[in-house]
């Protein structure tokens, strides 16, 4: 099929692209790297009478440190943050996610912020963002305001953003102290994920954990922090047996996705495996960086 008629705009500002959404208001919708919109537009399943191009736009793209602080402008493309060393290093759970999202060519183009703000459940980076709790810089004509990643994502889709709001920066404290972790089932290398686990761990000298990190993600509308299972692991030594015990910490009765192609049984049996399995990762990371 073929897109149904739409007008087409590629503003070179910032502050045009908002005009641009504030004179069209509902009729308007914004293309970062398309992976997702074009196929809607394709399937008719998305009608907007106007699209506003955000990719001539350089100044929402990048990375930029300040200090102990990663500024990501949301058209950075997810091909660019993999290869970059600044996000190897400091944000190594992100460089993981990454390396999961679809293939070469739809990392080269996608962006980091059309996936966070399109919201889907089964997305890596919404999920690395909220284990980040990564702040979420949106624009808009009356000025910019900031949230939280835990108040960005609502549902399945579905954002905080409002009309003529667009995402323009992701802001992360760097963590290249902690050892991370991420572990995901598809039916193949790229496909969307049936599960996936990433976690966060920061040891002390001693081996203890002085801090640590959950989420599960694709088996809800929104990625699922599982708190009790990082504070059962503060002041522990995370051996693989204490992490054994305190997966079965996760909230099962909290997943809601049951379909054909992987049940609700199935995601509440395999979640728990990739949960382990991402612990165990961040925990051997985590021991690498004391020696």
């Amino acid at each position: 099929m073929k897109p149904a008629p739409f007008d087409y705009f590629a503003p070179t500002s910032l502050e045009e692209a908002l005009d641009l959404l504030d004179r069209y208001g509902p009729d308007a919708r914004v293309i970062a790297g398309g992976q997702s919109l074009v196929p809607m537009l394709a399937l008719r399943l998305a009608r907007p009478e106007v699209i506003v191009d955000l990719n001539r736009i350089p100044a929402l793209a990048g990375i930029a440190e300040e200090g102990s602080t990663l500024r990501i402008g949301a058209m950075t493309r997810q091909a660019m943050a993999l290869a970059s060393p600044v996000v190897r290093e400091k944000l190594p759970l992100l460089h993981l996610g990454l390396e999961n999202v679809g293939h070469p060519p739809t990392r080269a183009r996608g962006t980091l912020g059309g996936s966070i703000s399109h919201a889907d459940p089964a997305a890596e980076t919404p999920m690395i963002m909220l284990a980040y709790r990564a702040t979420m810089v949106i624009a808009g004509s009356r000025g910019e305001r900031t949230v939280d990643a835990g108040q960005f994502t609502l549902g399945t889709f579905e954002t905080c953003l409002e009309e003529g709001e667009i995402l323009k920066q992701i802001i992360v404290e760097s963590r290249p102290d902690e050892g991370t972790g991420f572990a995901e089932l598809s039916r193949r290398r790229g496909d969307f994920a049936m599960a996936s686990a990433a976690a966060r761990i920061r040891l002390d000298d001693a081996g203890k954990c002085v801090e640590a990190h959950l989420m599960i993600g694709a088996v809800a509308p929104v990625p699922l922090r599982c708190d009790a299972v990082a504070q059962a692991l503060v002041g522990e030594e995370p051996s693989e047996a204490c992490i054994r015990e305190v997966v079965r910490l996760i909230d099962l009765d909290v997943f809601e996705f049951d379909n054909p192609e992987i049940s609700l049984a199935y995601r509440r049996h395999i979640a728990p495996v990739l949960a382990r399995r991402a612990l165990m990762q961040s925990v051997t990371r985590a021991r690498e960086l004391r020696k």
